[in-house]
């Protein structure tokens, strides 16, 4: 897959690559974030219908997401997002990286990563599928049902319908992508009431008929989104509720980050674990213990890629990615009275005898095994990535370290069940 970045001028206009001109596009454009199963559908279509006419699949995707760049400006009298400044985006999904590797998965030929700027998000639509015309060759626009471009979101899918017959230069593919209906969130974020009660509107099997669903939704302040889209994703990962998430992306949700030194207490305690505290890429989970794994991407370079990412020879390039079961917890220290820091960490089960289950130490000398046995994992200054399987439980203050420690093995037991 060929990746093009492309940055607009101070005028929002871009220099676009050369095209085959002897070869037409299939052009699928969005912000792709999550790569969820709505996405999944728009870039399976632009595939097959590149096949089919003997032209380029092509994605277009923006980087920052448009809401940031909107959002910084609002908070800073219209200042556009200094150009080069690593940008705060906790609510994206996926990072970049991600989003290129999911994509690639699809068969896309080739992407074109547009940096968002100000000037270019005040183009028209009709300006900017000319230049998709003109300059990348379109021969179809392919887009999901809710789909706007251009100016004030002013090119939906009807008014880009009326452009493609007026002017009979493109065609517009409209692809259904909303999945199993609408779901409501909460109108406020945060809104915990709000939620409880609409996870009870939103679930079938909640108990309620259909005039205490509607009476219930009607009082409490919310929106419909849809079941297959990225904010209904991040809803249900803001709440913990990984499995029911992984339905929407069509696969576990997972973040990507560099293994650092830790203050070593899960050492002490007989549990080392991956201190995943540089470089994370992707949404993270609400504070609470999951089951899912964690894969050895190898080692990170200067960029924080990992070695298999930046083409030195390695386990992981060869296709030897490491898959181990782990538990997974994010949160705050409490109960050692540990700053507020939210930290993600992983203890992975591998090989090794140690109360009845197979357990080893990750990342730095521990008490359970030594670094030169066998089950031992340096995995120091490795990018990894951190997949969530099943909610196991809350955080909770414990009464001290042993009460910890039983509730830790608990936890193994049941990540080794959900795993197997």
């Amino acid at each position: 897959m060929k990746i093009n970045t492309l940055t607009p001028d101070v005028e929002g206009n871009i220099a676009w690559p050369p095209f085959n001109r002897n070869k037409k596009s299939i052009v699928a454009v969005g912000n792709f974030d999550g790569v969820h199963r709505g996405h999944a559908a728009v870039l399976k279509r632009t595939v097959d219908l590149a096949k089919s006419y003997g032209a380029t699949s092509v994605a277009i995707i923006f980087d920052p997401r448009p809401e940031v760049v909107h959002r910084y400006a609002k908070a800073h009298d219209g200042a556009q997002l200094p150009d080069g400044e690593s940008y705060a985006d906790p609510d994206a999904l996926t990072g970049l990286d991600q989003r290129l590797k999911l994509i690639e998965g699809f068969g896309i030929e080739r992407v074109l990563v547009i940096r968002y700027t100000l000037e270019f998000g005040a183009k028209s639509y009709q300006y900017f599928i000319g230049q998709l015309v003109g300059r990348v060759g379109m021969r179809t626009l392919v887009l999901g049902t809710d789909a706007h471009m251009g100016r004030d979101r002013a090119g939906d899918v009807k008014s880009i319908a009326t452009l493609a017959d007026a002017t009979r230069v493109f065609e517009l593919d409209v692809v259904d992508d909303r999945g199993p209906g609408e779901r409501r969130v909460p109108l406020r974020s945060g809104d915990e009431a709000a939620a409880d009660a609409l996870d009870k509107v939103n679930d079938p099997d909640s108990g309620l008929t259909k005039a205490e669903r509607r009476a219930l939704s009607k009082k409490t302040p919310n929106r419909l989104v849809r079941a297959w889209s990225s904010t209904y994703a991040r809803y249900l990962l803001g709440r913990g509720r990984v499995a029911q998430a992984a339905e929407v992306l069509g696969r576990p949700h997972a973040v990507e980050g560099t293994v650092v030194a830790g203050k070593q207490r899960g050492r002490t305690l007989g549990f080392p674990t991956a201190n995943v505290g540089q470089d994370v890429q992707g949404y993270m989970p609400a504070d609470a213990v999951y089951a899912g794994w964690l894969v050895d991407l190898g080692v990170a370079g200067e960029d924080g890629e990992s070695v298999a990412e930046s083409g030195v020879d390695s386990e992981a390039e060869r296709g030897e990615v490491k898959r181990y079961p782990a538990a997974i917890s994010i949160g705050t220290k409490v109960t050692f009275g540990e700053p507020e820091e939210r930290i993600l960490e992983a203890y992975a089960i591998v090989n090794g005898e140690k109360d009845g289950l197979e357990t080893a130490a990750v990342g730095g000398i521990g008490e359970a095994l030594d670094p030169q046995s066998e089950g031992w994992i340096d995995l120091y200054g490795h990018r990894v990535r951190v997949e969530f399987l099943e909610y196991l439980r809350p955080q909770i203050h414990f009464d001290g370290p042993q009460a910890l420690v039983d509730e830790l093995k608990r936890n193994v037991a049941e990540t080794l069940r959900v795993c197997q």
